[in-house]
C-alpha cells in the first residue's frame, strides 16, 4: 500500500504521544525527531523534511497546544495540516481551454507508464462528459502506437495515428483533426527516453511550440523515489511543465516522492495511478492523501470510485427486492461480489477505510473472491434461490465442482444464512417499516464495525 511504512511509523509516534496525557516541550521535540526519521526513511527530500519538522515543532510547542485538554490530538492535527500544505492544500485542476480543443501534452521517461496513463486520463475525462482523443506521437519505441491503440480501445477513446511520421507533424495534425471532428480534448502521447537528453527535449519543445498545449503533464514513476522528483525538476527546467501525474503510487510503500514534488518543483500532482487496470486512477487530493498517511482512511475517494463503477439500476433493483420483498439469494450475493470487484483489489479498498492499514495483508487475499464465486457457480439455480435445500451430498458436489472443501461450503452457507436473516428484517410492509429499517441499519453498522475478518469468507486469507 502507498505510504505503508510511513503511516505505520507515524502511528507509533502518535500512540506514544497519546499515552503521555499532558505533553511537555521535550515530549513534542522527541516525537518530532521520530517524525523526521520516519520521513527520511520514506525517501522524502532532506530539505523538505527539515522545513516540515521545523514548522510543525514551532506550532506544536505553543502554549495553546500544550495547555489544551487533548495536546496529542492537537499535535496530530498540526501534522495533518502541514502534510496537506506540503502536497498543495486543494486538489489542482486541469487547465481546460475555453476554446476547443484543449491540448494536453503528456511527457516522461520510458517505463513511467505514460502511454497507459494517457488512456486512463482519457477514460476519466470521457466519464466526466468530455470527448477526448489520444494522439500517438511516440514513433521510436517498438509497438508504442499499437499499445496506445489497444489501451485506447479499452478506454473507449479514439486514437489518432500517422505511423512513423515526424512527431511534430503528427501532433499538429491531431489538433486539426480534433477541431474538424468535434473532440474537445487532445492528449498527446509523446516519446520518452531512458534518460533525459538534448534530442528528447528539442523534440518536446518543438511540439510545444507548434501545438501550444494548455497543459504539459509529466508522468513519473513513484517507485523511483527521489529520482522521480529529480526528473520532474529537470523536465520543468527544460520544458516548463504544468503538473505531475504519479504512476504506481500503490506499489511504493514509502511515498516520499509524492510528498516532495510540489516543494521541490513548485508543480502540483494532479493525478495518481493506483494499479494496473484503467479504472485504477484517481485525482490527487492532498487532504485525502494526508488522511491515508495518518491512518484515517479516505472514504470520500472510495465513495467516488463506487459511484463511477457500480451499476445504479442494479443497486436500486436489489434495494427494492430487499425492502419490499424481504428476499436475498445466492445470485444476489454473486452480483454484489462482482460489483465490489469493480472497485479494485481488497487491499486498495481496505486502505481507504479508517484503520484499514492495521489489517494484515495476508487477510486480504483477492483469490478468496474467486473461490466464493466458484462455489456459488457450482450450485444449481434452485440451490442458489433456496440454499436451505443443500444437503451433505449436494455440498460434496459443490466442493468438488469448485475445487474447495466441504467445510468451505459450510462456512459460506452459514455466513449467508446470517446475512439473509438480516436482509429479511429490512423487508415487510405497513406501519413501523421505516423505523424498523432505520433500527436495522444501525444494527448492521454495529455488526460491520465489530466484524472479525477471520470469520468472513474471502477475508481470512486462509486457503
Amino acid at each position: 500500500m502507498a505510504f505503508e511504512g510511513l503511516s505505520e511509523k507515524l502511528s507509533n509516534v502518535f500512540s506514544k504521544l497519546k499515552s503521555h496525557g499532558r505533553l511537555t516541550e521535550a515530549d513534542v521535540k522527541a516525537a518530532m525527531r521520530e517524525v523526521r526519521l520516519a520521513l527520511l526513511e520514506a525517501d522524502v527530500s532532506y530539505k523538505v523534511v527539515k522545513d516540515f519538522v521545523a514548522k510543525v515543532t514551532e506550532k506544536a510547542v505553543g502554549e495553546e497546544v500544550l495547555s489544551s485538554l487533548t495536546p496529542a490530538q492537537q499535535v496530530i492535527k498540526i501534522v495533518n495540516d502541514e502534510l496537506v500544505a506540503l502536497m498543495g492544500n486543494d486538489n489542482a485542476r486541469l487547465n481546460l481551454s475555453s476554446k476547443s480543443p484543449t491540448v494536453i501534452m503528456m511527457c516522461g521517461l520510458q517505463g513511467s507508464g505514460k502511454t497507459t496513463h494517457s488512456a486512463k486520463l482519457a477514460k476519466m475525462l470521457k466519464a466526466e462528459g468530455h470527448r477526448p482523443m489520444l494522439a500517438a506521437c511516440d514513433i521510436y519505441r517498438p509497438a508504442a502506437i499499437q499499445q496506445l491503440q489497444v489501451v485506447g480501445e479499452k478506454a473507449g477513446v479514439h486514437v489518432f495515428e500517422m505511423g512513423q511520421t515526424d512527431p511534430v507533424i503528427i501532433s499538429m495534425q491531431a489538433v486539426r483533426y480534433a477541431k474538424d471532428y468535434g473532440y474537445d480534448i487532445v492528449i498527446l502521447d509523446t516519446a520518452g527516453r531512458l534518460h533525459i537528453d538534448t534530442e528528447l527535449m528539442e523534440e518536446l519543445q518543438n511540439i510545444k511550440t507548434n501545438t501550444e498545449p494548455d497543459e504539459i503533464m509529466l508522468v513519473v514513476d513513484a517507485m523511483t523515489g527521489q529520482d522521480a522528483v529529480n526528473v520532474a525538476k529537470a523536465f520543468d527546467d527544460a520544458l516548463g511543465i504544468d503538473s505531475v501525474l504519479m504512476s504506481k503510487l500503490d506499489s511504493d510503500t514509502r511515498g516520499g516522492a509524492a510528498l516532495s514534488v510540489l516543494a521541490v518543483t513548485g508543480k502540483p500532482i494532479k493525478y495518481v495511478g493506483m494499479g494496473e487496470k484503467l479504472d485504477d486512477f484517481e485525482k490527487f487530493h492532498p487532504s485525502r492523501m494526508a488522511s491515508r498517511i495518518l491512518g484515517m482512511g479516505d472514504v470520500l475517494s472510495l465513495i467516488e470510485r463506487a459511484e463511477s463503477v457500480i451499476d445504479h439500476n442494479e443497486a436500486e433493483k436489489l434495494t427494492r427486492k430487499i425492502t419490499e420483498e424481504g428476499t436475498f439469494d445466492m445470485t444476489d450475493l454473486l452480483d454484489q461480489m462482482k460489483q465490489i470487484r469493480k472497485l479494485g483489489s481488497l487491499k486498495s479498498i481496505v486502505s481507504m477505510l479508517p484503520g484499514g492499514d492495521k489489517i494484515p495483508e495476508d487477510q486480504l487475499d483477492d483469490k478468496q473472491f474467486g473461490r466464493l464465486e466458484a462455489m456459488i457457480l457450482s450450485m444449481t439455480p434452485a440451490e442458489r434461490a433456496k440454499p436451505s435445500i443443500i444437503d451433505p451430498k449436494r455440498k460434496r458436489r459443490i466442493a468438488a465442482g469448485s475445487g474447495t472443501k466441504v467445510e468451505d461450503v459450510n462456512r459460506l452457507l452459514k455466513q449467508f444464512e446470517q446475512m439473509q436473516k438480516m436482509m429479511k428484517q429490512f423487508g415487510g410492509k405497513g406501519k413501523g417499516k421505516g423505523r424498523r429499517s432505520k433500527a436495522m441499519m444501525k444494527q448492521a453498522k454495529r455488526a460491520i464495525a465489530g466484524m472479525n475478518f477471520d470469520q468472513i469468507p474471502g477475508m481470512s486469507g486462509k486457503k
